[in-house]
């Protein structure tokens, strides 16, 4: 889901802006493109997988004038990629939004914060009780993570919209209609939650590899 149109006030859209940013700045201080630029392999997989996130996200559902329903695939690339190079294609992702002219550009950074950075947060903390607290077993790994981990990231991701507009929406009608928004996130979660579980269970079974928070030594290997 992202914001279409400019139904914030501005002081909100420049603060979600500098969270946004600010968050993807620390990720970048990483330098992830040194692993990209080390493994051919991984530069054609990445860039795969943002073009066709890209593309996924042409499929939308226009709720309201202000607000687009989609599927995100952020707790997905944050899986796969981790979350330096997930929030990077997430940033062209919605770059890609702006230029096609599907959104304004002032809503970048309100955008990024909402299918970005919010669910990848949600999906480090669960992958990380699964490393650190849960059984190594791979039905564990899948389960929690793909499908309860992203389920619960695309509620995240809804919320923090919701919670946007309850802060600073600039028409009080905004926000009667966001709390109608809100009873479509138990649509949302499933579907986002089927299709991103049903991809990282092929990865995982073709190639584990390719899941960079997956140890396929510790998960298969070692049973």
């Amino acid at each position: 889901m992202t914001f279409a149109a400019l139904v914030l006030a501005p002081w909100l859209l420049l603060v979600a802006s500098l969270v946004a940013l600010g968050v993807v700045g620390l990720a970048l201080a990483q330098r992830p493109w040194r692993a990209l630029l080390a493994d051919h392999a991984l530069q054609h997989r990445w860039l795969a997988a943002t073009v066709a996130v890209t593309l996924m996200w042409q499929l939308r559902a226009q709720a309201v004038d202000w607000l687009t329903l989609h599927l995100m695939f952020t707790a997905l690339l944050t899986l796969v990629f981790k979350v330096p190079l997930a929030l990077l294609s997430c940033l062209l992702v919605n770059l890609a939004m702006v230029v096609l002219g599907r959104v304004a550009w002032p809503l970048l950074g309100v955008n990024l914060l909402v299918t970005g950075v919010v669910p990848a947060l949600v999906m480090v903390l669960v992958w990380r009780l699964v490393d650190r607290r849960l059984p190594d077993n791979l039905m564990v790994f899948l389960f929690v993570c793909g499908f309860f981990g992203t389920a619960l990231a695309t509620l995240a991701a809804g919320l923090s919209a919701v919670g946007l507009m309850a802060l600073g929406a600039s028409d009080p009608e905004v926000m009667h209609q966001a709390l109608e928004y809100a009873r479509f996130l138990p649509l949302l979660m499933p579907s986002e939650a089927f299709i991103s579980g049903m991809l990282l269970s092929i990865l995982l079974v073709y190639h584990p590899s390719w899941v960079a928070t997956f140890n396929d030594h510790r998960y298969i290997d070692t049973k």
